[in-house]
This record gives structure tokens, C-alpha cells and sequence, in this order.
């Protein structure tokens, strides 16, 4: 916690602030994202396309589709391609997101609803709003139901014009189905949360928090500092960073110049404390990405990241915001376990995205050519398609994706170092050494009626018989 302290202090001493501006995140999964990924397609917007961080700036997005030639024209080409469901979606998102509007918005003015408690001042933005969740669900060779019960709240706030805040906070309590029991079992967490408490043998009741405050420094940097998820990619799943493993303490900096997008990030986590014990160590993991708009369809991103375990102290060689990770980690004589990948996404037709992944952990060319399976070819990839309005039935939207790992991935000789956060993986929750076919399908008859299915199907080599095949 120190260190990001001090980070902070360096940074606002460092940059001018020429300009502060407030801003917050969109949600990662909710209804305004998968939007506005939509709306990405369907329009080609080089503002839409400009990051595969998420979640995603509110504040810049806003201003995308309000922007001179704004998509609320209604001779705009772009807006006569959205449906009249397309078009119902963005006034409530804009109605969601009013702070960051046009002042002279008949839908910006417009009281939300949404909004359980609303404060909508000259110097304090505030929006309250319960955080209420049930689910149901059945297993055949459990004869206990599954069911999820979330209480809390959710707000977010804009205090003086300068600074976003964001706070979300439920009280949970879940009955899992076997196949997360055994998780547990497993590796002494739960999906998303390490914290927990067992209440019989097959509930768990949890605590989710999270929480962050933003600002802008110097017009074109924007700082978020917090206890929440960060997902790196445009699929279902990431290769590189998901949202699996749960909260963590973490500093961003997200740098736009012309048709580059740069984000640093700052994260702590949680070590193996019930492997290694030892509670001594520290583990931190740095990223940097840097995607490019090469056309108003086409965006590619490099990924580089470095996980490294310190006792009581931060390496400073990764503290600089723009440097090459992997060389640094090679400069302190290679004791860390470093990444690197590649992003892209491609909007065709104003229908479809192909999108995909690549992550190097190690590689050694002569071995792949010689295809004989050697263990360190540690490298994983993903490929997808998204179509939108398939099959000329308007707002059905469908997703294909395809992930594969090989076995050994993320792993480091010392545990501190792997790439995990609460004994649970930081990219795909499978770990390594799978493959994975995924479908979405997603259908909004009407404004009030949100439909979705998922069909996953995986096969992995698994650890068996005390021997490590490379899976865990």
C-alpha cells in the first residue's frame, strides 16, 4: 500500500495539471459494455475502437458518440443503421452516463429513472442504487439447489467537477454446484473471491468490495487508483488478464496520443501464502499495452508484463511508465516471470469482428519446428467472431471463440512469481494445457427483455497420480 502511495505523490509532482477532468468505468459485463462493443461494429468509430483495456472509460465514451457529428443526429448514417432497439439502448446509456453529456441534451436533461437516489449539482454528481441479486439453478447429482443471494449497493459520484469515485459493496451468500466445490477444494478460494467463509458443506457467504477514484492529469492522461477487476482483451475470455481471480489493490495510467492508446498498470496480489508460506514476500505484477488504430477497422495492441515476488519493497526498475518490461526483467538477471503478447480486432462490414490473442511465455523456434512436445513451449492463443444482427434477424447477436493453451503455461519455478492472484489464475480460469470452444448467443426482442446462452466445451490434460502435467 506504501508504494502506491508514493507513486501517486511522484506522478502529481511530475505532471502538470493543466487540466483535471472527472471520469469513472463502465462496469465490466454489464448491458452499456456489451452495447457499446456492439455499437463499435455496427458504426466503426476509431473512438469506440480505440483500446481493448476494459473497463471502459465513460467519460471518453460518451464524448464519442456526442462528438460533433454525433450519433443522436438523426440524418447521421451511422445512427439510420442502429434498429429501433440500437437506438433505445443508447438514449438509456446516455440517460445512465448523464454527467459526461451535452448540456443542451433534451436525452441528457431528462430525469433518469435508473437512478434510485440522484444528485445532480453544479459541484457533486451522485447516483445510489441498490445492488440486488437472486439466482436458482438445479444439479442432478446434487440433490441441494444452487442459488446466489447479493444484497448491497452501488454508487458512483463526481465531486467538484474533478474527481470520480465509484463504490460497489454486497453481502453474499451461495450455494455452489460440485463442480466449484471441488475448486474450492482445490485451491482454498472461490471464483473471483480467496475471502471467504464456509457455512455448511456446501454454502459459502462472501463479501464483495470494490471501490476507485479517477482523475485526469495533463488533458490526455487519465489516473485510476482503486480495489477492483481489470480484463485485458475484446473476447469472452483474456489470455493475458481477466477478471477471474478477483479484486486487487491497483494504479492505472491511461495515456491517448493520436491513434495510440498506452496504459500502465500497477497491480498488488495476493501471494500463495497456504503453498509457500512465507508471509513475508510481496507479489506485484506491472503491465504495460499499447494498442494502435492502423485504420478506423483495425486496432492492435502489444501486451508486456512482468510478475515478480520482493520482500517488503517494489522492484524499481518496473516503477517507469514507458519501458520495455521484458528487457528490464532481463537487466535484474532474469528472476521474474515476464510475458508478452499480441492483440488484435477487426471490424468488416459493419456486421462482424474478428478478433484473437497471442501470449509468449517462453518459445524456442528450433523446438517448434521439431514438434516433438518439448514443455517449455510455453505460449497460448485465441481467435473469435462476432456477428452482429445474425442472419438478418435484427438485435440477435452471436459469438464464436476458440482458446488454447499449452500445458506449463504462466508457471515459474518459484510460486511467488507464477501468474496467479489468490490462488487463482490471473488469465483464463482454466490455467493451462486446454482447448476451449465457446458460443454466445444474445437476443433483445424488446427494450425490457434481455435474452442470453452460453455453450462451453473444453477438454484439458490433467494432473494426475501426484505428477504435474502442466495444468495447475
Amino acid at each position: 500500500m506504501n508504494f502506491f502511495k508514493t507513486l501517486c505523490k511522484v506522478i502529481l509532482l511530475l505532471l502538470p495539471l493543466d487540466s483535471l477532468a472527472q471520469t469513472y468505468y463502465i462496469p465490466q459485463g454489464s448491458k452499456s459494455e456489451i452495447f457499446l462493443d456492439k455499437l463499435e461494429i455496427k458504426t466503426r468509430r476509431q473512438g469506440l475502437n480505440s483500446s481493448y483495456q476494459k473497463p471502459l472509460n465513460a467519460r471518453l465514451m460518451v464524448q464519442e458518440v456526442t462528438a460533433s457529428d454525433s450519433l443522436l443526429n438523426l440524418n447521421n448514417q451511422q445512427y439510420t443503421k442502429l434498429t429501433e432497439i440500437d437506438k433505445k439502448n443508447l438514449h438509456e446509456f446516455l440517460q445512465e452516463y448523464q454527467a459526461y453529456g451535452l448540456s443542451d441534451s433534451s436525452v441528457i436533461n431528462k430525469k433518469n429513472n435508473y437512478n434510485l437516489i440522484e444528485v445532480n449539482k453544479s459541484n457533486l454528481y451522485l447516483a445510489i442504487n441498490p445492488a440486488i441479486q437472486y439466482r436458482h439453478g438445479f444439479e442432478s447429482i446434487n440433490p441441494k439447489q444452487q442459488f446466489l443471494v447479493s444484497a448491497g449497493i452501488n454508487s458512483r459520484a463526481i465531486i467538484g467537477k474533478k474527481i470520480g469515485v465509484q463504490l460497489f459493496l454486497t453481502s453474499n451468500q451461495e450455494g455452489n454446484p460440485y463442480y466449484v466445490r471441488q475448486f474450492t477444494n482445490k485451491y482454498r478460494a472461490i471464483p473471483g473471491f480467496s475471502n471467504y467463509t464456509l457455512k455448511d458443506s456446501t454454502t459459502v457467504n462472501y463479501i464483495d468490495f470494490r471501490g476507485s477514484m479517477n482523475f485526469t492529469l495533463a488533458k490526455l492522461i487519465d489516473v485510476q487508483f482503486g480495489y477492483d477487476r481489470n480484463f485485458i482483451g475484446n473476447g469472452m475470455r483474456s489470455l493475458m488478464l481477466s477478471d477471474f481471480s478477483g479484486n486487487s489493490l491497483f494504479l492505472k495510467l491511461n495515456t491517448r496520443l493520436w491513434k495510440f492508446n498506452f496504459e500502465n498498470l500497477y497491480m498488488q496480489l495476493t501471494p500463495q501464502y497456504g503453498i509457500i508460506n512465507e508471509s513475508n514476500k510481496k507479489k506485484y505484477l506491472r503491465i504495460n499495452t499499447l494498442s494502435i488504430n492502423a485504420t478506423k477497422w483495425l486496432n492492435v495492441g502489444i501486451f508486456d508484463a512482468v510478475v515478480f515476488g520482493r520482500e517488503k519493497q517494489f522492484e524499481l526498475n518496473y516503477i517507469q511508465p514507458f519501458t520495455f518490461l521484458r528487457a528490464m526483467e532481463q537487466q535484474s538477471g532474469s528472476p521474474d516471470n515476464a510475458l508478452v503478447g499480441l492483440n488484435f480486432k477487426a471490424n468488416i462490414k459493419q456486421r462482424y469482428q474478428v478478433y484473437g490473442q497471442l501470449v509468449l511465455d517462453e518459445f524456442k523456434l528450433s523446438e517448434i519446428k521439431a514438434n516433438n512436445g518439448w514443455w517449455a513451449n510455453k505460449y497460448g492463443y485465441q481467435l473469435g467472431l462476432k456477428y452482429i444482427d445474425a442472419f438478418n434477424i435484427k438485435n440477435l447477436d452471436v459469438q464464436l471463440e476458440s482458446n488454447r493453451s499449452r500445458p506449463f503455461m504462466y508457471t515459474h519455478y518459484d510460486s511467488v512469481s507464477n501468474y496467479s492472484n489468490n490462488n487463482i489464475a490471473l488469465a483464463h480460469p482454466l490455467g493451462a494445457g486446454f482447448q476451449e470452444y465457446i458460443l454466445v448467443v444474445r437476443y433483445q426482442p424488446i427494450q425490457k427483455l434481455f435474452l442470453e446462452g452460453k455453450l462451453i466445451y473444453y477438454y484439458q490434460g490433467q494432473d494426475t497420480a501426484g505428477r504435474n502435467f502442466g495444468n495447475n
